[in-house]
């Protein structure tokens, strides 16, 4: 392959980075694409965001012929042919990769294949992954390069019964004792994967609770769910040791309420993610990286070099795909001439666990600690028609309104489908409605949506499906004023 030179040169094919790229070429640019990955589409489609959720359906399918039971409709054991669910699993992430490739095509998007790093301002130099190297000179240039998974020093990372998230997706076999080691979205993920396809699952947190970033009481359906069907859950917990051994992976334990020792059959190592903003010598084009492996950005997502931009996981927290995806259209408008800015009011978190939890905005952590007066709505799925349908009355809806203006400024949901009903709170959101706005939109019935209008009618004091005491100085039925 001969040396390049493009308008815009796009590092990395993630989320962020296929968008940014496929933006570019729609507003008239000459693009460069180039990523070290088999194929378009980053970690997100290939080893993390798509595969994960394929592996999750499967889950939930075998939760719900054993959940029916109870009700009368028994199956038997699910016999589950791990080779013919890879290949389903593998055969969706292809259709999409597959995709991403014709959009490339039809944009006339060239596409390198390989580790890039810049050595000067204005080029780039590309290892090939078939052999050689080239180098690319760029105008602008669009650094999405994600993050990696963070390993842990003293657990044998040689040894193949010790996975990280990628590992746990080729589900080469089902361990009989898994020990996830970390309690966030990714490593309860996999839990409720393993789990439904016959592992033993502990689970061992840090924290003092599962899924730090949410609020307690949003989380807590799940840690009780978690705590009745896995073998063990704990909490304030460390991990100091991993021996190796022929029997299995004895882990040493630090804890209230852990072992000293325990044996297991596999390790999940799934405690987080760091940029990768220290990998693509950045330093070479005068990028300013923090000791973090950060990439300091503006609004309009430029880095300390005008011409150069950077978005995803690599500027900073959330690190989520379609965060990535809404800075990756603001560098390419930008970069093409128009006043664009990242401003989002609402980011919005999905764990796709059983159940899902889901938040958006400002959570009650968030609010009581910068002091902000909130009032909050919450509706229990036990009074929601459609969830006792559906047998999982577990859930929750909880919805946050500014006391002073009544506008919604954050929402926490429990329950099957959360990440899709949390939308509606996320453009609520953006778009400044009050809780009259939302109780008064007419939802369908029975649905899971309607406890989103209940929760901002149990604020309102308007709700007929509870009987909540009256809150003084909270309107009657009917929009305030």
């Amino acid at each position: 392959m001969a040396n390049q030179a493009a308008e815009v040169l796009v590092l990395g094919a993630g989320p962020g980075g296929y968008t940014a790229a496929f933006r570019a070429a729609d507003l008239g640019k000459q693009v460069v694409l180039v990523d070290s990955g088999a194929a378009l589409g980053g970690v997100c489609l290939n080893v993390g965001c798509i595969p994960s959720k394929a592996l999750l359906h499967a889950a939930r399918v075998i939760a719900e012929t054993r959940e029916m039971s109870e009700n009368g409709v028994s199956f038997g054991p699910p016999e589950i042919d791990l080779g013919r669910l890879r290949a389903w699993k593998d055969g969706v992430v292809g259709r999409l990769t597959g995709g991403l490739a014709t959009l490339a095509r039809q944009r006339k998007v060239t596409t390198i294949r390989g580790y890039g790093r810049f050595t000067a301002p204005h080029e780039l130099a590309v290892e090939l992954a078939e052999g050689g190297a080239v180098s690319v000179g760029f105008e602008h240039a669009i650094i999405a390069a994600g993050s990696e998974a963070i390993t842990l020093p003293f657990i044998p990372a040689s040894d193949p019964r010790v996975i990280d998230s990628t590992g746990a997706l080729e589900i080469e076999e089902v361990p009989g004792r898994l020990l996830v080691i970390g309690g966030g979205i990714i490593g309860l993920e996999m839990a409720t994967v393993y789990h439904e396809l016959g592992a033993q699952i502990t689970v061992v947190e840090l924290l003092d609770q599962l899924i730090p970033g949410a609020d307690r009481d949003v989380v807590a359906p799940l840690a009780k769910r978690a705590g009745r069907l896995y073998e063990n859950v704990f909490l304030r917990t460390r991990v100091t040791a991993v021996q190796a051994g022929a029997e299995g992976l004895t882990v040493s334990f630090d804890g209230p309420k852990a072992p000293a020792t325990d044996t297991f059959d596999r390790i999940l190592v799934a405690v987080g993610r760091r940029p990768n903003g220290s990998l693509i010598g950045a330093e070479r084009a005068g990028v300013a990286v923090d000791p973090s492996g950060f990439i300091p950005v503006s609004k309009q997502m430029r880095t300390s070099v005008p011409h150069i931009f950077a978005i995803g996981d690599v500027v900073g927290q959330p690190m989520l795909a379609h965060k990535a995806m809404h800075e990756a259209r603001v560098a390419a408008e930008v970069i093409a001439g128009k006043n664009s800015f990242f401003d989002a009011r609402a980011i919005p978190s999905v764990a796709y666990t059983d159940p899902e939890v889901a938040w958006a905005g400002v959570t009650e952590n968030e609010a009581r600690a910068a002091g902000v007066a909130y009032g909050k709505g919450v509706f229990p799925w036990a009074a929601s028609g459609r969830s006792l349908t559906l047998g999982r009355s577990e859930g929750t809806t909880k919805v946050l309104f500014d006391e002073a203006t009544g506008r919604i400024i954050g929402c926490g949901i429990t329950g099957p489908s959360a990440g899709d009903l949390v939308a509606e709170a996320v453009l609520a959101i953006e778009m400044g409605a009050d809780a009259a706005d939302i109780g008064l939109t007419i939802h369908p019935h029975p649905t899971l949506s309607e406890t989103v209008a209940m929760a901002a009618e149990a604020f309102e004091g308007t709700i007929t499906d509870l009987y909540l005491p009256r809150r003084p100085g909270r309107p009657g039925p009917g929009r305030p004023g």
